[in-house]
């Protein structure tokens, strides 16, 4: 049965547990199998859950966060997380941003209204406002000894399945092509495409026993 605390709902009391230490905004709807650890703060009319975790963050007003994992991070107003998303520990997500289905972050800066819709891995990651982050995206932060950082600038846009190998920089309002691995910086405004040429061989499938 659904009960309110000062203003806060709580669609299921018996499946939701919520630390001594968490504030939590009025107007705020915690939804089933959610846990709050440590000292989380939560704005006014967000809704978290079902089935999220937060430990250790804080949460702008009218966020909502679908059974995600948050731990030791900072979202300003109005950021959609998940759902299947986890936020790890030293991000910041700029107001009105969306992180989506299966995306993880780590150490990552993210400016206002960018958009990292699906199943995407952004890890010591300066990234602008307004920039688009395709699905499949990477930044490929770690050589096995070190880890690099990747800048991102405002209004670049990230096509599907790119990969960014730290350290590297993408330009403010640069474009990166779809299936493209960057090993070089990006300058702003351009357009950076690393795919192979596709070839076509014609009648090819006619004869595919014989070619394989």
């Amino acid at each position: 049965m659904a009960a309110n605390y000062e203003g806060v709902r709580i669609t299921s009391p018996a499946t939701v547990t919520i630390d001594g230490g968490a504030v939590i905004g009025k107007g705020t709807v915690i939804e089933p199998g959610t846990v709050i650890r440590g000292g989380v703060v939560i704005g006014e009319n967000c809704r978290i859950g079902p089935h999220a975790v937060l430990e250790d963050c804080v949460i702008g007003g009218g966020c909502t966060v679908n059974s995600s994992h948050i731990r030791q991070s900072e979202l300003e107003d109005g950021v959609r997380v998940g759902p299947f998303a986890n936020i790890r520990e030293g991000c910041r997500i700029g107001k009105g941003s969306l992180v989506g289905t299966a995306v993880e972050l780590k150490n990552a800066d993210i400016g206002a209204g960018t958009n990292i819709p699906h199943l995407s891995y952004l890890g010591d990651a300066e990234v602008g406002g307004h920039v688009n982050i395709g699905c499949g995206c990477v930044t490929a932060n770690f050589d096995g000894v070190s880890k690099y950082k990747t800048r991102i600038e405002d209004n670049a846009f990230l096509g599907c399945n790119s990969v960014l190998i730290a350290p590297v920089s993408v330009g403010g309002g640069a474009v990166v092509g779809a299936g493209s691995v960057v090993t070089d910086d990006v300058p702003a405004n351009a357009l950076a495409i690393t795919r192979a040429r596709q070839v076509n061989k014609e009648n090819w499938a006619e004869n595919r026993e014989r070619n394989w």
